[in-house]
């Protein structure tokens, strides 16, 4: 049964390695995404604006509560048609079909930036309003406010969430098998299927899961040890 798992001809070991590569590049694209996403929605729920909070809680509370699988769906279905709808008011009538790397970035991404936002615009919240104040008063422009006192500090604070942002993210990528990539989720149901072995090969879909888990602890772990380096606890 473990040659099954062998690099080369008469194995899946190589084809199992791409699908976990893919997992780990459409994971890190959604989140990237995500949180882009994420940042921008965040501005809009902090502004004086009703219009941009009302369309930022509306994106929120649709994403959120529908299931992820619902949002991965729509997308393949109409995510050509929408980019090609928009193509021809600027003149492209050819046809545009978004490949399902794209679509699920995509819509991955999407679900990730709704939980995103609300992670983010509880980091900026958390930020004490003194150091606002204070930073004006020493005549500090918006820029270097943003980027010298405010960013390192949500940053520290976000990055919990964050991390538990990517445990989904990563989860979610499982659904997109549906769109025809081949992720691990995907090449261990090729595999079960072909082989007539599933118990093997999503057994092994775990591990490669749970290794990829573990390898983001630690390295969330570093992240909030480095971004923690200088703070002061206020019950220390």
């Amino acid at each position: 049964m473990m040659e099954l798992l062998t690099f080369g001809d008469t194995g899946w070991g190589d084809e199992l390695l791409l699908s976990m590569v893919m997992t780990i590049l459409v994971s890190t694209s959604s989140l990237a995404f995500g949180l882009l996403i994420g940042t921008i929605f965040a501005s809009f729920k902090l502004s004086n604006s009703y219009i941009l909070k009302t369309i930022a809680e509306f994106y929120t509370t649709v994403v959120r509560g529908v299931p992820e699988l619902l949002v991965i769906y729509l997308l393949f279905f109409g995510g050509s048609g929408a980019v090609m709808y928009v193509a021809k008011i600027f003149g492209h009538m050819g046809y545009i079909e978004l490949s399902p790397f794209t679509i699920g970035t995509i819509a991955v991404g999407a679900i990730s930036g709704a939980y995103s936002t609300e992670v983010i615009r509880g980091a900026i919240l958390a930020v004490p309003k003194g150091q606002f104040e204070a930073a004006r008063t020493l005549g500090m422009k918006k820029y270097a406010l943003s980027f010298t006192i405010i960013f390192p500090q949500v940053a520290r604070l976000a990055l919990p969430g964050i991390g538990n942002v990517w445990q989904v993210t990563l989860k979610d990528t499982a659904l997109i098998s549906v769109t025809g990539l081949v992720e691990i989720m995907r090449q261990s149901k090729i595999a079960a299927g072909s082989t007539h072995e599933p118990f093997l090969f999503y057994t092994v879909a775990i591990i490669l899961y749970l290794f990829i888990t573990s390898i983001s602890y630690q390295f969330f772990n570093r992240a909030e040890t480095k971004f923690s380096k200088g703070f002061v606890r206020e019950d220390a």
